[in-house]
């Protein structure tokens, strides 16, 4: 309404490095203290939480611009500005004077967005002498009580739960914001959708096809084997989508281990340990981590330093790694998909050098291992897109509450780690969690599972005649005849019978 977000180049010292950073900007001009805000906090601001922040700040210029006139106070204008959050700004005759037109947001969103907002007002009042917006105050009994609660719950369920210290816990739970944020409704574990197993072939082999090349005899003109293998580090390996954009050629390599199959290696974008064929002045092999392998042999960096929008970019997950090299190893379920990937990879890296020869420049100019037609590293959209459209070759569409959008091959991947009644702990490693937790959405039942469960139960406790089975009560004795002319209600009646 009153700004717009860009993002600048800002140069900090003399070095050539360079920070990309979103600023906001005003009929004032740029908004300087979020600016240096961001500079000083960005090695611990995820790409997730400085678009919030960037995003929180914006909605309260906005509006403070519409509704200046109305406060005089800056923590009831916080406050009241909250409530909109919660509310939204148009009334129920539709309309909304102020011209902000929001709609109501949910109180988890409320609360990130408030708490980045707190945080930044905490940081410009200690920084530049101002009022804080939501200033800290004394706890009330009952908060404190509460605080302590989920400090408990936390240290007893934490790895780490030995190194909490109370005494800074005290300290913590003793002080509130004076803004009181809405409780977030508890819920329990929604099972996600996740990809049809009896349609996966269809998908690889019918779905990913190259059109007009269905009579070629040569396996990588008909298929597109670059998606297809994507497609299988997610739905058999349990990859992210964006995790399998960070594969270097030299990242899949056979598998000593486990003859035939293809061992995958997925390295931290940045802290990863990069391949040998880095030279130092002197030719010798160089050892460094994978940012400065990108920026000294390609002039690039990591896929996660690129903001949302540019093509390079590809996000990563806190995951837990394998090794202090920062790997993981992508474990197949079931195994001969290991094998199968082995097989289409061969054929995939002779496809991929034949495009990267057709290019002008003869050293390559780039070491990502899935490339576009014209060799250049391949994006997210554009698979999201390929995926899309092979879909709708084997009569799908993509849609979350169906199961066929790519993320839905890692839950597909999780389900047929549960199905397997494998350890949890091996759960945990498979899918790269940290938390014992985490996992708790891949693998949780859905409905008809639940239902298929509770059935299986029932004719286990009917058989024992132990009284769990919860016979039908005789509704005749209850005065139902009146009401029930057809006997529905009728313990002996067949068509209840066979519901239950």
């Amino acid at each position: 309404m009153t700004h717009t977000v860009v993002y600048y180049k800002v140069a900090r010292d003399n070095t050539g490095i360079h920070e990309e950073v979103p600023v906001i900007l005003t009929e004032f001009g740029p908004l300087k203290p979020l600016i240096q805000y961001i500079l000083k906090h960005r090695h611990i601001l995820s790409e997730s939480n400085l678009s919030k922040l960037v995003q929180a700040v914006g909605l309260l210029i906005d509006y403070m611009e519409a509704n200046h006139e109305a406060f005089d106070v800056p923590k009831v204008l916080f406050n009241t500005f909250v409530q909109r959050l919660y509310s939204g700004t148009v009334g129920v005759d539709g309309n909304d004077p102020s011209g902000l037109y929001w709609d109501a947001r949910t109180p988890p969103v409320v609360r990130v967005l408030v708490n980045h907002l707190s945080r930044f007002s905490d940081w410009m009042a200690q920084e530049q002498g101002s009022k804080p917006l939501n200033p800290w105050r004394q706890a009330t009994r009952a908060e404190e009580q509460l605080a302590w609660a989920a400090w408990h719950h936390q240290k007893s369920r934490s790895f780490l739960g030995h190194t909490m210290d109370v005494d800074t816990a005290a300290l913590k739970v003793s002080r509130a914001r004076t803004v009181l944020l809405k409780r977030n409704p508890v819920i329990d574990h929604e099972p996600v959708k996740f990809f049809p197993e009896d349609r996966m072939a269809d998908l690889l082999f019918k779905g990913f096809i190259v059109p007009g090349k269905q009579k070629s005899p040569r396996i990588e003109e008909r298929l597109n084997l670059r998606d297809i293998l994507i497609t299988m580090l997610m739905h058999y390996g349990g990859l992210r989508m964006s995790e399998p954009f960070h594969l270097y050629i030299h990242d899949v390599i056979p598998d000593e281990a486990a003859p035939g199959e293809a061992l995958v290696k997925v390295y931290h974008p940045s802290l990863g340990l990069a391949p040998p064929d880095l030279r130092d002045a002197k030719g010798k092999p160089v050892t460094c981590d994978r940012a400065t392998y990108l920026r000294d042999k390609y002039g690039m960096q990591p896929r996660t330093d690129y903001k949302k929008t540019h093509t390079l970019h590809a996000g990563w997950k806190g995951n837990a790694l394998d090794s202090k090299q920062h790997f993981m190893h992508v474990h197949w379920v079931p195994r001969w998909a290991g094998e199968l990937f082995w097989k289409l990879w061969v054929f995939y890296m002779a496809q991929r050098d034949r495009i990267m020869a057709q290019r002008d420049r003869i050293i390559p100019d780039h070491p990502y291992a899935f490339v576009t037609r014209e060799g250049k590293p391949y994006g997210i959209k554009a698979f999201e897109d390929a995926h899309a459209k092979a879909l709708k070759r084997i009569g799908l569409v993509a849609a979350k509450a169906l199961g066929t959008t790519p993320h839905a091959h890692r839950h597909a991947y999780g389900q047929r780690l549960a199905a397997l009644q494998i350890d949890a702990i091996f759960v945990k490693k498979a899918l790269h969690h940290k938390s014992m937790e985490s996992q708790t959405v891949y693998t949780e039942p859905d409905r008809a599972k639940l239902s298929r469960a509770i059935d299986a139960a029932m004719a286990r406790a009917a058989t024992a005649e132990d009284g769990t089975a919860l016979p039908p009560p005789d509704f005749l004795a209850y005065g139902f005849k009146d009401v029930d002319p057809l006997g529905l209600l009728s313990g002996s009646n067949p068509k209840l019978l066979r519901r239950n």
